[in-house]
């Protein structure tokens, strides 16, 4: 079941907020929260509901190896055996599922073979479920876990706000919480803020990301070279529609879960106002960056043991983060981009020489975006092309209108005609693109509206607003692109 959809906006959602509070009104907390478990299970399963078993199995074994952990505190070859049978679990599901084909096509690639691949479907939210329960055991293991009941558990694993596209919650922020869900009624400043942080993001998602995925979609589809334009247009398009719609996700999901009284954590931070890319991994999805320096960078030693293996730290760290967004050579790509970047930044941290704050911003802004190409093009070759049109190397085009003011240009080389690939509305593209810029860079985002948030009447104009516009554009269902992930 997708957020931005009339099903869950309008039946799904106050359903289970009628049900959860009315059970809440009878005191019957353990009734609401397995009301939340059972709600969380049905909306896992409106996709496909053959993998509910899947989900159900991984939380009973991960919850049993955390009980079993828990009790061997003096017994160490047991608690490493059982440690380890937990991470090859947990690894072993999201490797069949998300890296067979991978792993097959890359064989029949080394070896001339023709082994068939498998086109196994991905389940949803397996990447979030699985590294969130890979850091509950291991916390078991370090004996960071208090005893938990097997309901707050499953609730913490499948809470449906954050159960298919994150935030990646950690146990102990969770689960304190549904623990006090008794002292907890209806608060009507929650209600107030998270369906504007709701809406907010249903008009991120149908407003902005799916108008600019328009023109990225046109961009990475086309069959021919783009010139200068064309493919920065492609490559900008697709950094606006990325991060308002998985920011845009977000924010219903921290939204929906403030009508349970159920604080998520932030994941986003204005992440394009960034002026290094370690700058940007503390503000761009920030759960994901705390899972992977809690449970990868600082296991495989951090920076303790000099610069050298610090960086081999950092590569390893963020190489792990490409592969787990995507099963194909082009996360790879974009994760050691990543990955260098940082080390590079570091490096010149160490120089003790100040950037200045625009050109600072301007590197780390296109480093971004280069990225970004690797991480939406299904091959190598698909984003080189866009790459090496970003560069000039497949001409300059200018708008054909131009022409009869700057002709003279046509002796330096540059051609006119059509650009922005005669995409419907494509001729506003790039007035958009500096719009959102400035708004990315100077707007406040939904972490500082949401904090200290008071109703009013100016904001409820403006969220009948979104809402309405949001609403009557539902009808154009897209999947969010984390779905993919």
């Amino acid at each position: 079941m997708l957020f931005n959809s009339y099903s869950y906006i309008l039946c799904f959602l106050p359903l289970v907020v009628f049900g959860y509070y009315l059970l809440r009104h009878f005191s019957l907390v353990a009734w609401a929260k397995a009301w939340l478990v059972f709600a969380s299970l049905f909306f896992y399963g409106f996709w496909n509901p053959a993998y509910v078993p899947l989900l159900l199995a991984s939380k009973i074994i991960n919850y049993v190896l955390g009980r079993l952990l828990l009790g061997k505190k003096d017994d160490v070859f047991a608690k490493k055996a059982l440690l380890a049978c937990g991470l090859l679990c947990n690894i072993g599901l999201l490797a069949y599922f998300k890296y067979t084909d991978f792993f097959i096509g890359n064989l029949n690639g080394l070896l001339h073979a023709d082994f068939s691949l498998l086109h196994i479907v991905l389940p949803l939210g397996i990447s979030f479920f699985t590294f969130q329960q890979i850091a509950y055991i291991i916390d078991c293991y370090q004996g960071k876990v208090e005893g938990q009941n097997i309901l707050d558990y499953c609730l913490f694993v499948s809470f449906f706000p954050q159960l298919i596209s994150g935030p990646i919650v950690h146990h102990a922020e969770m689960i304190r919480q549904f623990k006090n869900l008794d002292k907890k009624d209806l608060d009507w400043n929650n209600v107030s803020a998270g369906l504007s942080l709701f809406f907010m993001g249903l008009f991120k998602k149908v407003a902005i990301a799916d108008t600019f995925a328009v023109w990225a979609n046109a961009g990475f589809g086309s069959g021919h070279d783009l010139g200068l334009l064309d493919s920065w247009a492609t490559s900008l398009s697709f950094t606006f529609q990325l991060y308002f719609d998985f920011s845009g996700y977000t924010d219903m999901a921290l939204g929906t879960a403030l009508l349970f009284n159920i604080a998520l954590p932030a994941n986003f931070n204005s992440p394009y106002k960034a002026l290094s890319i370690g700058d940007f991994w503390r503000r761009w999805h920030m759960t994901l960056n705390r899972f992977l320096s809690s449970y990868v960078y600082i296991p495989l030693g951090g920076n303790r043991r000099g610069d050298f293996r610090s960086y081999r730290n950092v590569l390893i760290t963020f190489l792990i983060g490409g592969i787990w967004h995507g099963a194909g050579w082009t996360f790879v790509a974009w994760g050691l981009l990543h990955g260098t970047g940082l080390i590079v930044n570091r490096l010149w941290r160490k120089t003790g020489k100040i950037m200045p704050a625009a050109l600072a911003w301007f590197i780390t802004f296109n480093v971004v975006n280069i990225g970004w190409v690797f991480f939406r093009a299904h091959t190598f070759a698909g984003a080189i092309r866009i790459i090496k049109g970003m560069i000039g190397m497949h001409g300059i085009v200018l708008p054909a209108e131009m022409a009869k003011w700057c002709g003279f240009l046509q002796n330096a080389g540059l051609t006119f005609g059509p650009v922005f690939w005669d995409v419907k509305g494509g001729k506003m593209l790039p007035l958009l693109i500096v719009a959102f810029l400035g708004i990315v860079l100077w707007a406040p985002n939904s972490n500082e509206l949401a904090r200290g948030f008071k109703p009013s009447r100016p904001r409820l104009a403006f969220l009948i607003l979104m809402a309405s516009y949001a609403l009557i554009n539902v009808y154009r269902v897209k999947e969010f692109l984390y779905f993919n992930f």
